[in-house]
């Protein structure tokens, strides 16, 4: 068994049969950008999602989750931007209804096996006057080239400030198989995901009932521990299409080769992970916490997300402060049971690492290499519990003003 995971260039183009595009279309007047796209396979796909948590669930949510359970293969996906079409009522309902009417019908497909998202602004209706001829432009615009997958993922962003697009190729059962992944999000994120999109392309040869599995299983330590802001959001979806066109035989979970397409989705899924929390809202550090030696995974989980949600700790962080005081306060109060007595403390980047408490009391450590350390792009706090062999890792970012202004000014 091979199971080398190569990161490539070609974005979610890169396996083979699919095709994506990213166009204006004029969801919201007075802007400039990109803000619709489309990815197509040349054959139907067997697919999986994930969806929100939140009560409160868009339009397009509800027609995706129903698809998926109705067991429809699937073939395109269309996504907008600037309006979430997020408590729209039966107006909302039926303009995604006509949404994948328009496109199957763009496409020689059934509505069925079109995925709808949407993203933006939650309680305003569609501008079906631009989204509709937005469709006919997106088909004519499909390609399978880099630059056509790079639009793509620029035309699902909002405030996000950069793309977010991976690609990875690997071997099952002798044939080379790829996978890719574009995903916007940085702001309404929170674990259970945040107001994020997520489209993950493969070739490999794999069931629904095993995509399904997978997926749902991979994003409680990927994107579901992930936080910006707190906000879960009505609109989160993600969804992986594999369209077989590998070639190689159908995989099972028996099969030695399943837990290399499971690493791959794995390592494509904590990429783009990542990269939501290093581009949330005005931030300008990623914070990752990994706990260790915890009693059980879901001990581990519920520290490591309480230490990258506080806002008093995302605030040290802006402020290069290494004020570890603010982490312990944030593990004491998770809901996870730990002895205080036997945690150790570290912060770490990329010039090098600092204990600043050991056995639950702060060590004499030099605040000026603490500040030091916690100048770089990107930030980790390990906290080691010393009580088992758990282990846990999430991503947040930094508070800083700007996230207050873009969020005071959303609407405009």
């Amino acid at each position: 068994m091979n199971n080398t995971i190569t990161e490539i260039t070609g974005g979610i183009t890169a396996p083979k049969g699919f095709q994506a595009a990213g166009i204006r279309a004029g969801m919201k007047p007075g802007k400039t950008n990109r803000d619709m796209a489309m990815i197509v396979s040349a054959v139907p796909c067997a697919a999986a999602g994930v969806f929100t948590r939140n009560l409160v669930k868009a339009a397009p949510v509800q027609w995706d989750a129903k698809l998926l359970a109705d067991n429809h293969s699937v073939q395109a996906v269309v996504v907008n931007t600037g309006i979430a079409n997020a408590c729209t009522g039966a107006e909302g309902k039926e303009n995604v209804k006509r949404t994948a009417e328009k496109a199957a019908a763009e496409l020689g497909l059934q509505p069925e096996q079109v995925i709808v998202m949407s993203t933006g602004v939650i309680g305003k209706q569609l501008p079906m006057d631009a989204l509709l001829p937005g469709v006919e432009l997106l088909r004519g615009a499909l390609s399978t080239g880099e630059e056509a997958a790079h639009a793509a993922a620029e035309a699902i962003l909002t405030t996000d400030t950069r793309p977010k697009e991976v690609a990875v190729e690997f071997t099952l059962k002798g044939k080379t198989v790829r996978m890719a992944g574009i995903c916007k999000g940085s702001g309404m994120i929170h674990p259970n995901m945040g107001t994020m999109l997520g489209i993950i392309t493969t070739d490999a040869m794999v069931p629904k009932t095993l995509l399904d599995s997978c997926l749902k299983e991979l994003v409680e330590d990927t994107f579901n521990m992930v936080s910006v802001d707190g906000d879960t959001s009505t609109n989160d979806t993600v969804v992986i299409l594999a369209n077989g066109l590998a070639e190689h035989e159908i995989l099972a979970e028996s099969d030695e080769d399943y837990a290399v397409f499971r690493m791959a989705l794995r390592q494509v899924m904590t990429v783009l992970a990542q990269r939501i929390a290093e581009d949330g809202e005005g931030a300008t550090r990623l914070l990752e916490a990994k706990v260790i030696h915890g009693t059980d995974k879901s001990q581990a989980k519920l520290l490591a997300k309480a230490i990258i949600t506080s806002n008093l700790t995302k605030a040290a962080i802006f402020g290069m402060d290494a004020n570890w005081g603010r982490i312990l306060c944030a593990m004491g109060y998770s809901g996870a049971e730990f002895d205080p007595d036997r945690v150790e403390v570290q912060i770490a980047s990329e010039y090098g690492t600092l204990t600043l408490v050991k056995n639950g009391v702060a060590t004499d450590f030099d605040e000026e290499f603490a500040t030091k350390l916690l100048s770089p792009s990107k930030v980790t706090i390990i906290a080691d519990i010393n009580a088992g062999e758990a282990e846990a890792t999430a991503w947040g970012c930094d508070l800083t003003y700007e996230y207050v202004k873009i969020n005071a000014d959303y609407r405009s």
